[in-house]
């Protein structure tokens, strides 16, 4: 299972996420500073009904929260979208 995968399996049971997608862009970044620690640097879209109320900030929070001690081992950086199920539709059909 790759780095990614495991983020993404993370999300998806922490928050009951109806959708992840996550992105490895490690490769953008080699030779950052914060490459040296073996931390991999991602993008992530979560849908979950768990961020329905939330602020932005909130949501983040809420995310950092569910990947626990990936943080501090596979992840350096992650960059990521938030939506409800709702937000996502409209979205969608937007």
């Amino acid at each position: 299972m790759t780095r990614a995968e495991r983020i993404a399996e993370r999300l998806e049971r922490e928050l009951g996420a109806v959708h992840v997608a996550v992105e490895d862009e490690s490769h953008r970044h080699a030779g950052h500073a914060g490459a040296a620690s073996g931390g991999g640097h991602f993008r992530a879209t979560i849908v979950s009904e768990r961020f329905a109320g939330l602020s932005r900030l909130a949501a983040q929070r809420l995310v950092y929260a569910a990947l626990g001690e990936l943080m501090s081992s596979e992840i350096h950086a992650i960059a990521m979208t938030t939506y409800t199920p709702a937000e996502w539709r409209a979205k969608a059909d937007g």
